[in-house]
């Protein structure tokens, strides 16, 4: 067997400066909620299902934004309220359901073109650890994957993490990462990532109390749709002694899904100029860098996209974002079995991050297996001596405890065969759920 960093794909970063140009303009720009007036009247064209189903989905709307809808619609502001219950704590999926009601309101919201917003889940695959996996299929009958992960303290208390997917697919292609095989379709609207939230909330039955962008995608390259999300999904309170949801033209301050900005984390390989911007919402949550290599050259062989990003430009963007948020920037590094596991590798890694800054935490991920894959699984006692290298020089670091590997839920195995292609028509059904179960 030759060496393994023959087995390591090289992919031309074309396709990551492509990916980037054509998604810049919708990470720039985020819509305030206060621009939104007279919600009902944004429904005069609908060129596209996939792409413009946000202007017409309720999913995703705050409190007050819901009640301007209703009054809108002729309706007394309470309506939105009504609305707002129904979606995000009884979680109702059809615009039908919404039973309190005046049935002239419903009939009106259905004439508008307004849906609750929710999709269908697919199918869904249980790890013997507790871990589920759902593929929802999506208004284009493409499917993307969420993952809920239980794990209960000593207490008997349980942490209820959503793992979540920002993209159909992956456009950048790291070469140990099952999704970038799989291809890419589209990125995700505000609403279908939200609603793997609420998807994962229904199947436990149980809230989910941490929110973690490492699904399928890169979430920098659909900022937009990410921070609507989280904005969706976060619990902001402005005043002990303001309870109710509030708009001060800038900030949004919501109750929609109470999940703490702390709870939150945004996981990124590194998209040229995407950091800086997102340390300017000033969010509370958790940057997670996806690194995986000690230095350029090495980084460029497992992450194609890194020749459009060196080393040194993430650590200084990360360096800053520290600087104006506060906020600790954790890295990932997955660990390849003979590609960059030593012990030199954990030594050099520390030195980068020495010469960049303090308080950064190292997360190592030991590979876990996909199709397809010449990559190895490091022993446990690689790992751990990666990991005391890193210690013995003042670096924080932990090891990912491995979840959902016998479902393919763990890090990196998120794929199916449609998020490329869609789905066959429902007369097909029962042969592209046997497919799906394989594929997965």
């Amino acid at each position: 067997m030759g060496t393994p960093m023959a087995f390591i794909q090289h992919v031309c970063s074309a396709s990551f400066a492509r990916a980037v140009r054509t998604r810049s303009v919708a990470a720039n720009t985020i819509i305030p909620s206060h621009k939104r007036r007279n919600l009902s009247t944004t429904l005069t064209t609908t060129p596209s299902r996939a792409q413009n189903a946000d202007s017409r989905v309720l999913l995703g709307l705050s409190e007050t934004e819901l009640q301007q809808l209703a009054v809108d619609l002729g309706q007394q502001s309470y309506r939105g309220k009504q609305l707002h219950h129904f979606i995000y704590q009884r979680k109702v999926r059809n615009v039908e359901d919404f039973s309190q009601l005046p049935k002239a309101f419903r009939n009106e919201l259905r004439d508008a073109g307004w849906g609750v917003g929710r999709s269908p889940i697919y199918q869904s695959v249980t790890a013997p650890d507790g871990t589920i996996k759902l593929l929802i299929k999506l208004d284009d009958n493409r499917l993307i994957e969420t993952v809920g992960i239980p794990v209960k303290d000593d207490k008997g208390s349980m942490r209820l993490t959503a793992c979540v997917s920002s993209q159909v697919g992956c456009p950048l292609r790291c070469s140990f990462c099952a999704t970038g095989k799989g291809g890419f379709s589209r990125n995700l609207q505000a609403h279908e990532i939200v609603e793997q939230v609420l998807a994962i909330e229904e199947t436990f039955k149980h809230r989910v109390t941490n929110v973690v962008f490492m699904g399928m995608g890169e979430p920098m390259l659909n900022m937009k749709a990410v921070l609507e999300a989280h904005r969706c999904l976060n619990k902001t309170v402005k005043s002990p002694l303001k309870r109710k949801p509030v708009c001060d033209g800038t900030t949004v301050f919501l109750k929609d899904v109470q999940i703490g900005q702390r709870m939150i984390t945004i996981s990124t390989v590194g998209v040229p100029n995407t950091i800086k911007r997102l340390a300017s919402h000033k969010l509370q949550s958790t940057l997670a860098i996806s690194l995986h290599a000690p230095n350029q050259k090495l980084r460029e062989a497992i992450v194609p996209s890194a020749k459009a990003y060196p080393l040194d430009a993430i650590m200084k963007d990360c360096k800053n974002y520290f600087l104006e948020t506060s906020r600790r920037v954790s890295f990932e590094y997955a660990l390849l079995a003979g590609v960059n596991d030593a012990v030199e590798h954990a030594t050099e890694l520390a030195e980068l991050l020495h010469q960049w800054g303090r308080g950064y935490h190292v997360n190592l991920i030991p590979f876990n297996p996909i199709e397809g894959s010449e990559y190895k699984r490091p022993s446990k006692k690689v790992a751990l001596a990666f990991a005391a290298t890193l210690e013995s020089r003042k670096i924080t670091v932990s090891i990912r405890q491995t979840r959902g590997l016998e479902a393919n839920a763990a890090c990196g195995q998120l794929r199916n065969k449609f998020q490329k292609s869609p789905l066959v028509l429902d007369s097909d059904n029962e042969q592209s759920q046997s497919d799906v179960a394989v594929a997965c």
